[in-house]
Formats: C-alpha cells, structure tokens, sequence
C-alpha cells in the first residue's frame, strides 16, 4: 500500500511539475515571438556593450531566451553569441550616429584564436571610423587579452591580474585508466604525426608529436605577440621578456609593459568613460548590448539584391550522416549544399569549416558533393579555428582556401580505433559473451572478443587504402604532386602560416575575405550581393526541446544501468571513436 501510494504521489508531482514547465513553454514561445518583432530605440551619445564572455559560434538565433531577466534556473548566463551578429554590429555600429564608441569585456571568451583574430580584426577596422574602444578588466585571461589589446583605453582592477605567459597546450592520457579497466584498445593508423590514438595507447606525447605541436605552438605565439606588440606601441622582445618573467601578473607590471592604460576600480574606469562622453559624475551612461543593438534600425542601407553568396557553416567534429547538438551530419550539411548550389539566386559558395574531423566517410561524401559543386559556380572554403584532417578533407576540392594565421589545419592522415572489452565486462562487471557464426567472421567487428591476425591485416590494409584516398584527392584539390603532399601529410598539424607557406592554403584571411574572393570569382561586384548564411540557427524553444531529451536520456540510462551509467556512458564514448577516422589529435586546449 506504501508503494502505492509513493507512485501516486510521484505521479502528482510528475503532473504539476509538467504543467508549470508547459506552462512556461507557452510563455516562452508568446515571448519570443514579441521579442523579435520589438525594435530598439537608440539614444543620441550611446555605447555598444560589447560582451564576448561567451562560447562563441558562428550563428546563434536571433531570439533571445525571454526568461534570462527572471535569474536562477532560467537564466542561461553562458548562452552562446554569434560571429555573424558580433561582425554585422560592428559594421553597423560603425556607421551609426548615435553609437559614440564600445565598452569591450573580453575577460575570457570561449573561442580559439583564429575566431579571436577576426573579432579582433573587425574591431580594428570599428576604430577607423573614429570612435573609440574602452576595456576594463578585473582580470584577462591570454585570449582576452589579445583581443582586448586593441583598446584606446585599458583599465585593470588595481587588486586583478593577467594571464600573460605564453601558451601551452596539455594533452591527457588514458591508457593508465583503460588497463586498471582491462579494456584493450587495437590501433591501426597511418604516418607518425597521426597521433589521435596516442592518448589510448601511450602514458605521455610521442616526439613527433612534441615536434608539431611546438612548432604550431611557437608559430601561433609569435604571431599573436606580433599584432599585439603593434597595437600597444611596443616591441616582441619586450613582450617575450615580460612573459618569460611574469610581469604582467601583477597590475604594476603590466602598466609598465604598456599593456594596460591605467590601474584603476570600475567607478575610475566608468568616471573617465564619462569624460569622455562629456557626461556629468550623475549621468547615466547609455550602454545597448549586442542583441538589443541589432535589433535597432540599421544605418546602412539596406541591400536589395538578389544575388546571394551562400555560407555553409559546419561547426564540429564529423560524427556521420546525422548531426547532433554541435557536431557535423553529412547528410544535413549536404543538403544544404545542394540547396545552395542548385539556387538560382546563389551565384557562389563559400564553405566556413570549423571541425577537427571525424568520420572518414561522411568526410569523403562530402567532398564529393563540394565536387559536383565546383562544376556549377564558384566554391570558397574559409576556415575558422580549426580545419583538420576530416576538417580539411571538406576544404581540399574548394577552387580557393582562406584561412587565418591562427587556424590549425592540416593532420591528412586517417586511423581506425576499436576497443576490446571483453575482459572489462568479465573482470569488472561480471558479465561473458558467447557466439555462433556461420562464417569465419561474422562478428566482425565486435568488442567482447580479441581480433585475429587476419582481421588485423585486413583494417591495416583499409586504413592504407583509405589513406591513399585520402592523399591522391587532396593532391588533386591543391593541384601538387602526390609526393609533396605526402611530405606535409602523415597527420601532421599546421597552423595557418604553415599551410600558406607548404601550399595547403592558398590565403590568409578571415571570412569576409573569403565572401569578397567568392563574389571575384563569381563576377559580382561590391554591393550587388549579400551573404546568407546556412543552415539557420535552432530557435530558443528548439534549443529547450533539445535541453531536454538530452536530460531524459541521461535519465533513461541512469534507471538502466544505476551505478554503472557513467562507465556505460564513458565505454560508449569511446565506441563513438570506433571505426576508419579522420580526426585530429585531440582538440587542442591552449592555455
């Protein structure tokens, strides 16, 4: 009777609870949609908030979660923002009277450096309109700062500090935990840089591998030290030196180094922000945020045209036909492609490629469709922060690749991973599989019995067939003998200087570079097109939907395996690795 009475009461509560979401649900929706009819009023003397405190991606929806005001649970204080609304405002911002400069916070947005340089770029180019950029930090993270540095004005909290040491990258390794686990992982890959499995079967980085990453590392550094000796008037010698010694830790320091403007508390900082803007001390300053600032009547005219440069955005790694929250589906991303290139009104294609890889095969079925293209009109692949084998393999067929100095390319090579559980599931979990087959190997391939000799000869030869797919194509695209491509294949890793200098990539530059190369080749000139980008971001109540389907999977598994969902969870992690891949070392967190 207890029981009984429990589920009752937790179906009750289960009511309620559904009620209030839906509820919610239905306001949201209400919201949203009066949200993105309403307009912006601007004031005479404004300043565009510009806060990039955020995961950035390349386009968010353009309505806003209608609960963030309400705080706690509703609100999502580190929702994403978009490079597409981040470069359109401040090319409008530029223009626009009443926008009199930016108040930028870029203490530590989440994005790689190639993303940071355009930003950065886009704010420079802000600055020649005239007006002005003030910053104010109780902290700065390295990329925050690098962004931050182009700044007229500079404050740092006089008990803050900065993170200005040079950059690192840390890999990790799990074979240590895959043998206390007994799970055996089987490896077959091709050239010595292809160094994706390492962290599977090695405890620390491998000298090849040590080698492309310092060489990546260095080449990044200086480039990023570079642009910001240039816009703080000083030298990289100098800013070596203050890295090599700490000096920008402390407040005192980094004034000395020219890095900050001034030492200050916020008030100092908002004080001579409003001299600036010829305020008085009890003057409210007029701050619009990006969202609320786009929302406002454009001051650049609006463009008519028919003509359209399609931007086909994949943002992720490769998992295989069908895309998930944040990854790349070959079926989704070449239906959009087909779209584009069967439009009319699409007179060229620009592909913005943000992916270290994945499956080699949704890679390869997407090379073909950027193939069948090219044939049509024009087709320009722009790369972000990262490009990497399965990312590259996407870019290789375009007429013209642009990348950033900063962007990671490269590592053209392919392996195939497959774990052996068989003694996790006996030793660990108890559990023994048996089997009956009708031929020598049709089970092949699982996890719960070790490979034979044939089966292991077999995948080599795949993975050098692969391989050699993979490399005669990309030879082919950058239009180089197969020996020269090879020489800077092997998995190995360039940045964006690199790859221009070894002819992996034909320019460097941002997106914009890549739409304006685009409309060249398409024969468009300024002003007689517009760029549209695709596929269009998931709304607020989609992303909510998402939310929770992925919570009620979690739940799903939680009442299935109790205790041992989260090994379930991490061995099905690593089964999403199995198979022929062309993926990248493991991303690279730059610190």
């Amino acid at each position: 009777m207890l029981q009984f009475l429990k589920y009752v009461l937790a179906t009750i509560v289960g009511l309620i609870v559904f009620t209030i979401v839906g509820f919610f649900i239905i306001v949201g929706i209400a919201a949203a949609v009066g949200s993105s009819q309403e307009t912006t009023a601007l004031k005479d003397n404004s300043v565009l908030k510009l806060d990039l405190n955020h995961p950035i991606v390349e386009n968010v929806s353009d309505d806003e979660n209608p609960f963030k005001d309400l705080g706690g649970p509703f609100a999502d204080n580190n929702e994403s923002i978009g490079m597409v609304q981040i470069r359109e405002a401040l090319r409008r911002a530029a223009a626009d009277s009443h926008i009199k400069g930016i108040y930028l916070q870029a203490h530590y947005p989440q994005a790689g450096y190639a993303q940071l340089e355009e930003i950065r770029n886009a704010l420079l180019a802000f600055k020649k309109s005239g007006k002005f950029i003030y910053s104010y930090g109780e902290s700065f993270t390295e990329k925050g700062y690098y962004v931050t540095s182009i700044s007229d004005k500079i404050y740092l909290n006089p008990a803050g500090g900065m993170d200005f040491n040079g950059i690192s990258a840390e890999v990790s390794f799990y074979k240590g935990a895959l043998d206390k686990l007994d799970i055996k992982p089987v490896v077959f890959r091709v050239g010595e840089y292809k160094s994706a499995v390492e962290p599977y079967i090695r405890e620390n980085m491998s000298e090849a591998n040590k080698a492309q990453y310092s060489s990546l590392l260095n080449t990044i550094n200086d480039h990023i030290f570079e642009q910001i000796a240039a816009s703080r008037n000083t030298d990289v010698a100098t800013l070596k030196k203050v890295a090599d010694e700490l000096l920008a830790y402390k407040p005192k320091g980094a004034l000395a180094a020219k890095l900050v403007t001034d030492i200050g508390y916020y008030d100092e900082f908002e004080a001579d922000f409003k001299k600036t803007l010829k305020k008085q001390s009890e003057d409210k300053i007029e701050f619009v945020g990006l969202s609320k600032f786009l929302k406002a009547e454009s001051a650049i005219p609006y463009n008519d045209t028919q003509n359209k440069i399609a931007v086909i955005v994949g943002e992720g790694a490769i998992i295989g036909p069908k895309a998930d929250k944040g990854n790349i589906g070959s079926d989704d991303w070449v239906a959009e492609l087909r779209k584009a290139r069967d439009d009319k009104r699409v007179k060229a294609i620009v592909l913005r490629i943000d992916s270290p890889g994945g499956s080699s095969l949704a890679s390869d079925v997407m090379w073909r469709e950027v193939e069948l293209a090219k044939k049509v009109k024009p087709v320009i692949a722009s790369m972000a922060d990262y490009a990497a084998s399965g990312g590259y393999y996407m870019a290789m067929a375009a007429d013209t690749i642009v990348a950033e100095p900063t962007t990671i390319t490269g590592s053209i090579g392919i392996f195939a991973q497959f774990f052996n559980f068989e003694n996790f599931l006996k030793n660990k979990l108890g559990i023994t599989n048996d089997r009956v087959n009708t031929n020598a190997h049709s089970d092949f391939p699982t996890v719960t019995r070790e490979m034979t000799d044939f089966e292991k000869d077999w995948f080599q030869r795949s993975v050098d067939a692969g391989y050699e797919t993979f490399t005669s194509k990309a030879a082919k695209g950058r239009r180089m003998s197969i020996e020269k491509l090879k020489s800077l294949a092997g998995g190995h890793v360039w940045s964006g200087i690199e790859a221009k200098a070894n002819g992996l990539v034909d320019v460097l530059g941002g997106l914009d570079d890549a739409i304006k190369i685009a409309a060249k080749k398409a024969k468009l000139k300024e002003g007689d097109y517009k760029a549209k980008f695709y596929p269009q971001p998931k709304s607020f109540i989609e992303e909510i939907f998402e939310k929770k389907e992925e919570e009620a999977q979690a739940k799903i598994m939680k009442a299935q395996f109790g205790e041992l969902a989260p090994y379930v969870k991490q061995i099905q992690d690593l089964k999403a690795r199995e198979g022929i891949m062309a993926l990248m070392p493991e991303v690279i967190d730059f610190k």
